[in-house]
């Protein structure tokens, strides 16, 4: 039987540890975040309820495990975004950057959302048993008018389909529908070819297909992955067009990009987990107990799990078949302000989310493990960066992380963040980190092929995405790491074996 109890969109990280220097700060503030209640005070129901609705935002399917998943849906005003609508004037005010808009509704990518319910059927894809569906649920209108659902009770290493079908508030009938496809992950025992691909950094403005988004959606779609990462990043609230330093404007953005046909399309039928960074937080290296212009830290923090699919917490492990296992970690909710000095109590991952992290990676029995951090753990990175494990600020704790990784068999980090795609084995420790890059050669940035170190062992400014392959040969097991250009070439390949 599979269960269908709705999780929504009113999630709460529970109260997290912080460096002691904005514990009280965020104590202050604490009720105001579980309950969501500043979203709901500050964002306008600006759509008319309607009997026929739609889904321009299509579905995300995520936190796929052996035998479950969560299914992400929003209700739309129109099935397409506003393709003909204002544009955002480039000039805005630095001081205050976001611009008071008349009707947010009328500008150039705006995807109202509309009041109504939602359900989500599923069954074995091939199979003729009948679709089973959940009960009718209502989105939230205090939450962008989504609502998700948690799948149960799935079978390891089965093919599933997914229909969510949708109707205005008040009607009988659907009239709105998406089809959606996934797979579960193998279960431990199980020895299976595994292939999922990673990005960083994408927006709207810097996407490389006007009409449909950013081109290496549907390029990774053809390769068929088994599941998807975006380490974060996902979208950027202080660049401009607009700048997002409100609610509103923060979901306008989220809405505007995954109306995009590009993503839409890929994300209705691959597995996908989402991390976050600073930039779809609140503001680049930001930490607990800022804001951004009207927009506070708890906001942004509840914001996010209200746009992907999400479980209780923002770090977890999932094991896919025997020969991997994947760790995504969260550096955003638990960090020590970059400013302080370094030392044993200076953190980006707190100290409740490394133990956790140690204690799972040494209990796993699978051949490859691998770290999904949102940013770097090995490096290089600019000297004059201080927001990761491989800047000076933060070398306390990561002499630790890499210490730790070099200790494990078949180990390696994944990181995302830094605009250019690199390869690099730290010195020290002879731990190996692989970049993704940023999903276009436009945000491929900050970086120059002249600044190639010892550490590096590939280095491209390019945009593209990274494709991981685990699989045996010849009953060997090995993990093929492969950075793709814009255009799906092959720009990089590595392979390591299981020890």
């Amino acid at each position: 039987m599979v269960s269908f109890p709705l999780i929504g969109i009113l999630h709460t990280q529970g109260a997290r540890q912080i460096n002691k220097t904005i514990q009280n700060q965020i104590m202050k503030t604490i009720f105001l975040y579980l309950t969501l209640g500043a979203l709901a005070w500050t964002v306008p129901v600006y759509a008319e309820k309607s009997s026929v609705v739609h889904m321009a935002n299509g579905i995300k399917i995520g936190e796929v495990t052996s035998n479950s998943a969560v299914v992400w849906t929003r209700l739309t005003l129109h099935p397409e975004r506003n393709i003909d609508g204002k544009p955002f004037p480039k000039n805005v005010n630095r001081e205050r950057k976001s611009q008071a808009i008349e009707d947010l509704a009328a500008m150039e990518g705006s995807v109202p959302g509309v009041a109504g319910e939602v359900r989500v059927g599923i069954r074995l894809s091939g199979g003729e048993a009948p679709v089973k569906f959940s009960d009718w649920k209502p989105v939230a209108a205090g939450g962008n008018f989504t609502c998700q659902f948690p799948l149960g009770e799935l079978k390891s290493g089965n093919a599933y389909s997914v229909v969510a079908q949708g109707r205005g508030a008040g009607a009988s009938k659907s009239s709105c529908s998406v089809d959606g496809s996934f797979r579960t992950a193998p279960s431990a025992e199980t020895p299976a070819h595994v292939r999922f691909t990673v990005v960083t950094g994408q927006d709207y403005p810097r996407r490389d297909d006007p009409v449909n988004g950013h081109k290496i959606y549907p390029l990774m779609q053809k390769l068929d992955p088994d599941f998807f990462v975006h380490t974060g990043d996902i979208e950027y609230y202080d660049k401009p067009q607009p700048y997002a330093d409100n609610i509103e404007l923060a979901r306008f953005k989220w809405n505007r990009l995954y109306a995009m046909p590009f993503q839409r399309d890929f994300h209705n039928r691959t597995a996908s987990y989402f991390m976050k960074d600073d930039h779809d937080t609140l503001r680049n290296d930001c930490w607990p107990g800022q804001n951004y212009g009207d927009l506070t830290w708890e906001q942004g923090l509840a914001l996010f799990p209200e746009q992907v699919p999400m479980g209780k917490k923002t770090y977890r492990t999932v094991r896919w078949g025997k020969d991997l296992q994947v760790w995504m970690v969260e550096g955003r909710d638990f960090r020590s302000p970059n400013k302080i000095p370094d030392g044993p109590e200076k953190t980006i991952w707190g100290a409740e989310q490394k133990r956790w992290f140690f204690e799972t990676v040494r209990k796993s029995d699978a051949t490859f493990r691998i770290l999904i951090s949102p940013t770097p753990v090995v490096g290089p990175d600019r000297g004059g960066k201080n927001d990761n494990h491989a800047n000076k600020g933060f070398t306390h704790e990561g002499d630790e992380l890499r210490k730790f990784i070099a200790s494990q068999k078949s180990m390696f980090v994944v990181c995302g963040d830094r605009h250019w795609q690199y390869v690099s084995r730290d010195a020290k420790t002879g731990v190996r980190e692989y970049s993704c890059g940023p999903t276009t050669n436009k945000h491929a940035t900050g970086f120059s092929e002249k600044n190639r170190s010892g550490m590096h062992q590939y280095l491209k400014i390019k945009g593209g995405f990274l494709r991981v392959d685990v699989n045996r040969v010849g009953g060997k097991p090995q993990v093929m790491f492969r950075h793709h250009g814009v255009d799906g070439q092959i720009l990089n390949e590595d392979i390591q074996y299981g020890k």
